[in-house]
């Protein structure tokens, strides 16, 4: 288990069968976490409580765009990869293929940065999806809890 893990969320958001940790210190977000439905917890400080905001506000209308201060993480790889999913508008999707073709890489390296996002949501990974429509992954751990965290969030953004 990362250090990262081991620490504490500043806040808990509940969403619909899911909830969202958010680890931060008091200038930026270390990670978003999804987690299994649990108790919300209150911020503990003012970017927890603007994280919180920003969360509902998404939740409650898919055009929201984040604006969080996110800390510096991953690879230089990884890092583009992210940038490249930051631009997918909302309502929209790429495939792991034209994420891959746009940093010139392969679709499954490109799979791996998203698995290993730290900042779903304000990064949207649940955006990049496999050839001919299919879910692909989600979140690096897999199972069907996670593919249907992914299935509401594409479903909440393509609704009207």
């Amino acid at each position: 288990m990362s250090k990262l893990t081991e620490k504490p969320f500043q806040a808990v958001v509940a969403a619909p069968a899911f909830c969202i940790g958010v680890r931060c210190d008091e200038t930026e977000i270390l990670a978003l976490q999804f987690l299994s439905p649990r108790a919300e917890r209150s911020p503990t400080n003012a970017l927890a409580a603007e994280a919180v905001r920003q969360l509902r506000t998404y939740l409650a209308d898919a055009d929201f765009v984040f604006a969080l201060p996110l800390q510096p993480a991953g690879t230089r790889f990884q890092r583009r990869v992210w940038e490249q999913i930051a631009r997918i508008p909302n309502r929209q999707t790429q495939t792991y293929g034209e994420l891959a073709k746009a940093v010139k890489s392969a679709p499954r390296a490109v799979g791996q940065a998203c698995g290993a996002n730290p900042y779903p949501l304000a990064v949207p990974c649940h955006r990049v999806i496999a050839a001919g429509g299919g879910l692909g992954g989600f979140a690096k751990r897999g199972g069907e809890f996670f593919l249907e965290i992914k299935r509401w969030l594409l479903a909440h953004e393509h609704s009207h």
